[in-house]
């Protein structure tokens, strides 16, 4: 028989590092598991801790916090009440009729061996799931150019490698993620040709209370302005990119005012730049907690999200999810969820509890999601974006599945939602499984058939049978020492 751990904690960014040390404090036994080689997720996202580096402190918000759980986690980790399993990435997770998790892991990279002698199987009595976000796209004429990245894609070359990604850039799409990496990249010496947001910011004013929920994000707010000032980064509202123009590469973008819904109201008008950056919010990153049948929600800002309760308990027994995973809102806000689901864990497992601890943790929660929820509102994608593309602009670029395939779907054999438009166009079965086009093809199927996006339309695209591609070695292991309930997992999708 399999040792069975207490706990299984998945993703090591601020909600599952929060979750791993608290749970381990409160006396359960932990296991954490993430895909990169050191902790802090895509947010703290920092240079190689095992060779000299400048200060990891610079272009970072809440360091303290991180410095903090990661000493934290290091104390735990000598004592062995915390095992850490960096480079391992889950890719299958199974429940039996017990309630016991079973979780099949795979290197995250060719340099990688389990570490303490550890296979590449775990067992857990409870499971929390971290698994944090990705940017959400947006498909535009020319996006598939290269010097065309996501807004985290260039953050994360500067923060993880010292990298920029260009020399000259232009960053664009909607909401206050746009500024860290425009500043970011200012201060790395690229020039910042200008940042185009797509609404306007006095979207704040329609939610006060929602925005004063979070003090310290107004704080950020004035010091991004500060910086943004200083470097002469030109802020345009209301414009959005329409083409990315280039032969061989991304060479200028022509851009242009839009009225509330996206809809161009002003003549183009071209910026010269080789690196163009996009990003229109984060989505959720729901492969794992999708594989165990949790109910989902459409969220303010559009996004399929996990449903929990106000101890962040799912529809599953005994699986808990924390951060980006249950609503995008932020780092402090994925820590107090991360915190708040050990100690409701711990409670769950008899441990000793502080009662007044989870109250605050709780109220945190709901004033983050207040903020977060004010923040969607704010900066929405626009509804009448689909306009922007021409009959050729690639949807899905791992199928090269064009917008022109999509509505011949929709127009000649009758696809009217994403499931559909999946099976008779092809977007979303390449490499990336509908990670970068499956929020823009279910937005698609519900534009061409005149009404809203719904849960029907984003989960489809959010399911995967494997979460990430897995050697066929390892595939074949795995048919050989199955259990009852991935046999049953399996059959789900007809393997």
């Amino acid at each position: 028989m399999p040792h069975v751990h207490d706990v299984a904690v998945v993703g090591a960014g601020p909600a599952g590092l929060a979750a791993a040390v608290e749970a381990a404090e409160a006396g359960l036994e932990v296991t954490l598991i993430d895909t990169a080689a050191q902790p802090g997720g895509q947010y703290w996202r920092h240079y190689d801790e095992a060779h000299p580096r400048p200060d990891d402190r610079v272009g970072h918000h809440g360091w303290p916090v991180f410095a903090r759980l990661r000493d934290r986690l290091n104390a735990l980790r000598t004592t062995g009440q915390v095992r850490y399993l960096p480079g391992h990435q889950v890719f299958l997770i199974t429940r039996d009729a017990g309630g016991t998790f079973t979780l099949r892991m795979t290197a995250a990279t060719s340099t990688v061996t389990p570490l303490d002698g550890a296979d590449l199987t775990l067992v857990a009595r409870t499971l929390i799931l971290c698994p944090g976000g990705y940017d959400r796209q947006l498909p535009v004429p020319g996006w598939d150019l290269p010097g065309v990245m996501t807004v985290g894609g260039a953050q994360a070359l500067l923060k993880g490698h010292r990298t920029a990604a260009g020399r000259r850039a232009v960053i664009a799409g909607t909401g206050p993620f746009l500024l860290p990496v425009a500043t970011g990249l200012a201060r790395a010496g690229v020039t910042v040709a200008a940042v185009i947001e797509a609404n306007a910011t006095l979207g704040w004013l329609r939610d006060p209370l929602g925005a004063m929920s979070a003090p310290a994000k107004g704080v950020e707010a004035l010091q991004y302005a500060t910086l943004m000032a200083r470097h002469r980064i030109p802020y345009r509202t209301r414009t959005v990119i329409r083409e990315v123009l280039g032969k061989d590469r991304a060479e200028a973008v022509r851009v242009a005012r839009v009225d509330r819904d996206g809809r161009p109201t002003g003549p183009d008008e071209e910026i010269a730049a080789d690196l163009v950056a996009l990003g229109w919010g984060f989505t959720p990153s729901l492969e794992l907690p999708l594989m165990l049948d949790a109910e989902t929600a459409k969220d303010t800002d559009g996004s399929l999200v996990v449903a929990v309760d106000d101890r962040q308990r799912s529809s599953v027994e005994g699986l808990y999810v924390a951060g980006e995973a249950t609503g995008v809102g932020g780092a402090a806000l994925a820590v107090h969820e991360g915190r708040l689901a050990a100690l409701a864990l711990a409670d769950a497992h008899g441990r000793p509890t502080d009662r007044a601890l989870m109250r605050r943790l709780r109220r945190a929660v709901r004033r983050g999601r207040g903020f977060a929820a004010a923040m969607h509102r704010t900066y929405p994608l626009p509804r009448a974006w689909p306009e922007w593309l021409s009959e050729t602009t690639l949807v899905c670029r791992c199928e090269e599945v064009s917008y022109r395939d999509l509505r011949r779907a929709h127009d000649h054999l009758g696809a009217e939602d994403a499931r559909t438009l999946k099976m008779l166009a092809r977007p979303g079965m390449g490499w990336c499984q509908g990670r970068v086009c499956g929020l823009a093809t279910a937005e698609i199927a519900a534009w061409l058939t005149g009404r809203d996006t719904t849960t029907d339309d984003l989960r489809p695209l959010a399911t995967r049978s494997l979460a990430v591609p897995v050697p066929l070695g390892e595939l074949a292991a795995l048919a050989e020492d199955t259990t009852p309930a991935e046999k049953e997992e399996r059959g789900r999708y007809g393997e």
